[in-house]
């Protein structure tokens, strides 16, 4: 490469969900990949207060891949996991057009034959319950470190979801119960943050936050 620019992940991801960091106005981004959950403030161009959490996408599947053995003494692998995660994940045990129940097959802790289990989306939220709730947390602490100018601009702007995480079903209504603010999760989250880099790079001259 004869050019290298690096972009934190937070300000990329805002820019590709279409947010006009430029502004003197406090945007909350919250990126929940597959490693990390990266929460960020930005206003001008710049990232005022952030937090990173080792909770995200493949906890979740962790999670899932435990409550199975724990719950139904099943094994299922890491690709199981990202299928039932995909299939019926949800972070609330109650919701308003739910999933229909997915059939996970794996093999029995017991007798170690295969065999095929049900599961329901109101099981898979109880399982993900306690990352979820860190993930919360993370939020509320990012919101306390917030300047109380750039608070009153999430007030009225609300959270912005990306990443694959923001996919889950009713995260975004969890989170919203939880900070009582507006929570947003952008088109197409899963692509946010490559659209964001794209469009820097297109425009290195525009963004002096670019690290050469």
């Amino acid at each position: 490469a004869k050019e290298v620019y690096m972009i934190y992940e937070p300000i990329a991801a805002a820019i590709g969900t279409g947010i006009d960091i430029e502004q003197p106005i406090g945007n909350m981004i919250v990126d929940i990949g597959g490693g990390t959950t990266d929460i960020a403030v930005i206003a001008l161009s710049g990232i005022v207060c952030d937090q990173s959490i080792r909770v995200a996408g493949d906890t979740f599947n962790r999670d899932i891949l435990d409550y199975m053995r724990r719950q139904h003494n099943l094994l299922i692998g890491e690709r199981s996991a990202e299928r039932v995660k995909i299939e019926v994940g949800s972070a609330l045990p109650e919701l308003d057009n739910p999933p229909h129940d997915y059939a996970v097959h794996g093999r029995d802790l017991m007798t170690g034959i295969p065999k095929e289990i049900t599961v329901t989306y109101s099981e898979i939220a109880h399982a993900l319950d306690k990352s979820i709730s860190k993930i919360e947390e993370a939020i509320l602490k990012a919101l306390e470190m917030t300047p109380p100018e750039l608070s009153a601009d999430i007030y009225s702007t609300g959270i912005y979801l990306t990443g694959g995480g923001a996919l889950l079903r009713g995260l975004d209504k969890r989170i919203g119960m939880k900070t009582k603010l507006p929570v947003h999760v952008a088109e197409d989250p899963l692509r946010a943050v490559v659209r964001g880099t794209g469009i820097a790079l297109k425009n290195v001259h525009k963004f002096p936050f670019l690290i050469k």
